[in-house]
């Protein structure tokens, strides 16, 4: 789940996973609530975000 650093969060906004360098999450898992329809959309929009916030990180 995304959220600021609290008891029933693991990512951040920069998908980063909290306390742990290194380390994103790229998947349906970040959801605060599943949508009610199909995942694969959703999904492929958080990896793309992802990729940009990587490349932005080492540009």
């Amino acid at each position: 789940r995304m959220g600021p650093e609290g008891p029933n969060t693991v990512v951040d906004d920069q998908l980063r996973v909290h306390g742990l360098a290194g380390l994103r999450v790229a998947d349906a898992s970040i959801f605060p609530t599943m949508p009610s329809g199909n995942t694969n959309a959703p999904a492929i929009m958080v990896g793309e975000k992802a990729s940009d916030l990587i490349l932005e990180t080492h540009a």
